[in-house]
């Protein structure tokens, strides 16, 4: 099968970790790295090796040779960037979220189709081992019908390890933007559709101080909520409760648990790829289960399901709708507090394909 030629916009702190894992997908060939700052795209070009080129983001759109863009910018700019490409012509895969408005969101989902092109986004974790092995219990009825899920994020915040801060603490940032894609796109996969909404959201604290190097003792604005909890009902009845915090020291409660009729699954943390699945069963202890799929994967696992995708003419996993439908409902958490109403979800949904147990590590052609 041949490669799909793929350039990368924005070389920032993640890029690293797409660059090493996109080695272990044979159909991905990573070309070409544009940054702001063209000493990023030069380092993210030379780590990545075999020929790639560094370049400024205007000469990379025009590169015909291109068939994706991997856009990793800061999420403010995620729609700009994924617009540029698509008027490119080309496909466009995106850190997440999707973008940090509706409105954004549907200009991109619009155009893509205008444009027959492919949106994807991040987050690849649900293709990991860890929740495809929880799809495939959940899918082989082995805790009977769900009724019950809870997902839980909670920690102090960023500013005392990431280099540059801000942005997690500004519109489209907050825990729930920001941590909150992984844990609500496990939730669809494993559950399906989400139908309501019902959140509250604060703000602690309204300035935060970086401790972490290089702007340690700048201020930070926070220009949005740094708590949010609530309320999910999904189509099947489920109804699940979400905490997403950046305010809290500590979490004491597991990462995800779908409750059952027949028992219970303590979901690995979603922001991870090869987590360790458990079952209780009544009356019975909390019991490992061996993964069912391959691990090892990382990010870039949904950029080369979308790759195969595009090549093979099938629905690619980590999709666009997906991503707007994810966007859709952290908003309506937002929405929910603001307006003292409940939100009933307005993206439509369908849960996406389980990976195979038999593929081939590496090969996601199926």
């Amino acid at each position: 099968m041949p490669t799909v030629k793929v350039g990368v916009i924005g070389c920032g702190a993640i890029s690293g970790a797409y660059i090493k894992n996109a080695k272990t997908f044979p159909i991905l060939d990573l070309v070409a790295f544009a940054d702001l700052d063209s000493s990023k795209a030069l380092k993210a070009a030379t780590d990545n090796g075999g020929g790639a080129k560094a370049c400024t983001v205007d000469e990379l759109l025009a590169d015909k040779s291109i068939d994706m863009v991997l856009n990793l910018t800061i999420p403010k700019v995620h729609a700009e960037v994924a617009l540029r490409a698509l008027e490119a012509g080309k496909h466009v895969y995106s850190e997440k979220p999707l973008a940090v408005t509706r409105e954004e969101g549907k200009q991109i989902m619009n155009l893509a189709a205008k444009k027959d092109l492919r949106v994807g986004c991040a987050p690849d974790t649900f293709l990991g081992a860890g929740v495809q092995t929880c799809r495939k219990l959940l899918d082989d009825g082995a805790i009977g019908k769900v009724v019950a899920a809870t997902a839980f994020m909670m920690c102090a915040g960023h500013e005392s390890w990431h280099p540059s801060p801000e942005f997690y603490y500004k519109k489209g940032g907050g825990p729930m933007f920001d941590m909150g894609p992984y844990y609500l796109t496990a939730l669809l996969h494993l559950l399906g559709p989400i139908t309501k909404v019902a959140g509250l959201c604060a703000t602690t604290r309204p300035q935060r101080t970086i401790t972490s190097q290089p702007l340690h003792g700048t201020v930070i604005d926070v220009e949005t909520p740094d708590h949010v909890a609530g309320t999910v009902q999904f189509a099947s009845g489920a109804i699940g409760s979400v905490v997403m915090s950046f305010a809290t020291r500590g979490n004491p409660h597991s990462p995800m648990t779908l409750l059952g009729t027949e028992g219970t699954l303590a979901v690995p943390d979603p922001n991870g790829f090869d987590g360790v699945v458990k079952i209780r069963k009544p009356g019975q202890d909390w019991e490992e289960i061996p993964h069912t799929h391959p691990k090892g994967y990382g990010r870039s696992a949904g950029l080369a399901d979308m790759a195969h995708a595009i090549q093979t003419n099938r629905p690619h996993r980590a999709s666009g709708e997906q991503a707007y439908a994810v966007l859709d409902i952290m908003q309506g958490f937002l929405d929910s507090s603001d307006n003292n109403t409940i939100y009933r979800v307005a993206a439509p949904y369908q849960r996406t394909a389980a990976l195979p147990v038999d593929h081939t590590f590496g090969v996601l052609e199926k």
